[in-house]
């Protein structure tokens, strides 16, 4: 399947074509919470991408950029997809290093030593919910 080139694309269906998300409804909710920038401006889904154009993507908490080296309206394969831009040297090296400090650092659910309750916890904790007053226990002036 070969894909149509054309000149320049609205962004939104640029980003669905490359294969960065995965419906056009999706990239135009990204990019309307701002989580997308062209050219260092934040874009709107109707702005005009053409070859040579600079996206940033804010995805997971980590900035991807890339250039934009072909434009196309049609969704092929992830090869042909891959064909459409190329991620910068920088971009490449933060991912990595992101990659990284998850993989070597200390999962924060490993450092919970008790975990959920018991049964017998659980009934404690009842208990004192029973024997201490509740709101609707103090006293009022209606009463």
């Amino acid at each position: 399947m070969e894909l149509s080139i054309v000149v320049s694309t609205r962004i939104d269906k640029y980003l669905w074509a490359a294969r960065f998300y995965k419906t056009r409804s999706l990239a135009a909710e990204e990019i309307g919470k701002g989580r997308i920038k062209l050219n260092g401006q934040v874009a709107k889904a109707s702005r005009d991408v053409k070859a040579g154009d600079q996206i940033e993507l804010l995805r997971t908490g980590l900035i991807t950029v890339i250039d934009v080296l072909q434009v196309s309206e049609q969704r092929g394969g992830a090869p042909q997809a891959q064909t459409l831009y190329r991620e910068t040297a920088e971009s490449i090296a933060a991912r990595e290093k992101a990659q990284d400090i998850r993989r070597f650092t200390h999962e924060p659910a490993a450092a919970i030593s008790q975990g959920r309750p018991t049964k017998r916890d659980r009934r404690s904790l009842e208990q004192a919910r029973q024997s201490s007053p509740s709101w609707n226990d103090r006293w009022s002036a209606e009463v």
